[in-house]
């Protein structure tokens, strides 16, 4: 009797066990509301600029949801810093909200402070921005007007080849085991 609660027990707990590790991660779709305005979008946003993209990078975050950043030469600014390069991040596509960019292209970019794609504020646009190809863009320059040249010259490409929290989180992991495993058997021998 004891031996069968005990291998009902170990099968509820190898269960509830697998379900947990194995469980599926949250995902959410993306939904928008009616298209802002060219003002109501500007107003909103922390960065406004027009540029071509340099490079499109696709990043792994420490949650396992894949986002993208992309690295712009920026050729005019409406708002924002005034430097010649900026950092946009997204998400990679489909339900996330992210915005497909791609390389050697330019874009009209309206960017705002988020953490949605990462574990700290970063300038993000997604789909429900009016970020849109800059031959697509005629009604929002009508209304932009020229903008300005940037003043700051800036390199960014390194940022983008930074080091993945991912691979940071992995790195600490196995330090953290081979610094027990050593200590274990340090022990073990005494």
């Amino acid at each position: 009797m004891v031996r069968r609660v005990l291998s009902l027990i170990l099968m509820v707990v190898l269960g509830c066990s697998f379900i947990t590790i194995f469980h599926a991660a949250n995902a959410y779709a993306c939904s928008c509301a009616m298209p802002q305005t060219v003002e109501a979008q500007f107003n909103r946003s922390e960065a406004v600029f027009a540029g071509r993209v340099l490079d499109v990078n696709e990043q792994r975050n420490v949650n396992g949801s894949m986002t993208k950043a992309a690295r712009f030469e920026v050729s005019r600014i409406w708002k924002g810093a005034s430097q010649s390069q900026f950092i946009i991040h997204t998400g990679s596509g489909g339900g996330d909200c992210g915005f497909n960019f791609e390389k050697g292209k330019e874009y009209l970019v309206y960017a705002g402070r988020s953490s949605m794609y990462g574990d700290k504020e970063l300038l993000v646009t997604i789909i429900c921005d009016r970020t849109a190809a800059l031959d697509q863009a005629h009604e929002d320059l009508a209304v932009l007007g020229e903008g300005n040249v940037p003043t700051k010259k800036v390199q960014l490409e390194g940022e983008l080849s930074r080091m993945q929290p991912v691979a940071l989180v992995a790195i600490v992991g196995f330090v953290l085991v081979g610094t027990s495993i050593v200590f274990i058997r340090r022990k073990w021998r005494k």
